[in-house]
């Protein structure tokens, strides 16, 4: 069931994201080559909890351990932060993380440029940002979820790369999985018609090959099943009048 948010409750759901808009500047400011993907974990959630009231919203979520997701290279979403993942010059990584305040999510992501990764490694996080830039700009009242599947599938694929079709984004709110799905890729005018107050989660995830996915053994990470590089971009958006409001979007 689709959840409609009032404007007090998009509100709520604005001071949770400028918090995550907070951590996602820090993932991208201070990760660096020799840290583990747990040192980033709790570099991320130190900084959310030093906030009031504010909690990770991925820790325990259907069982996940930790309170973010960290995935590198050819891991697309999901990778489990360890002490045992060293990330290296010329790794780029997926920063995902959510915040709960005042008992309502939000969700965001970055990808990360560690030191030298590359021309092709560039691109490739220049055309996801790009991808989530054109499926916010699709978020209009009365338009539909297709079109923002369609606008970011549009452009990936005019770059020469690929989206999954095995993951997808969605509603957010009081859950942190809520309805409608909201897929990287479709038609125009199809699927759920955005209504004013629909709180959704927009997050390209592109791959420089295949669009065919494998999970991993340890039943979370998604890795690319020809072991391309992939990127993931995200942003927590509010459905208004005036059309969309980035949630998790530093303010100025």
């Amino acid at each position: 069931m689709i959840q409609l948010k009032s404007a007090r409750e998009i509100e709520i759901m604005a001071r949770g994201g400028q918090i995550l808009a907070g951590a996602i500047r820090l993932a991208e400011t201070d990760v660096r080559a020799g840290m583990t993907t747990l040192d980033v974990d709790r570099m991320i959630e130190q900084f959310i909890r030093s906030h009031a009231g504010a909690l990770p919203s991925f820790k325990g979520l259907y069982g996940f351990p930790n309170s973010i997701c960290a995935s590198i290279n050819e891991e697309i979403v999901h990778g489990i932060p360890s002490a045992k993942r060293t990330i290296h010059d010329g790794d780029i990584i997926s920063v995902d993380i959510g915040v709960q305040l005042d008992g309502y999510h939000t969700d965001a992501a970055t990808t990360v440029a560690v030191g030298d990764v590359g021309a092709e490694s560039l691109r490739l996080l220049d055309v996801t940002r790009r991808a989530l830039d054109a499926g916010i700009a699709a978020a209009q009242p009365e338009n539909h979820v297709g079109d923002i599947g369609a606008a970011v599938q549009g452009l990936v694929e005019s770059a020469g790369y690929n989206v999954t079709r095995d993951l997808v984004g969605h509603g957010i709110g009081t859950t942190f999985h809520e309805d409608p799905q909201v897929p990287n890729y479709g038609k125009p005018k199809r699927g759920v018609k955005l209504t004013v107050g629909l709180t959704i989660a927009i997050e390209p995830m592109v791959m420089i090959g295949s669009h065919r996915t494998k999970q991993l053994s340890d039943q979370w990470t998604v890795i690319t099943a020809d072991k391309s590089r992939a990127a993931h971009f995200e942003h927590t958006v509010a459905i208004t009048a005036e059309g969309p409001r980035v949630l998790t979007r530093l303010a100025a």
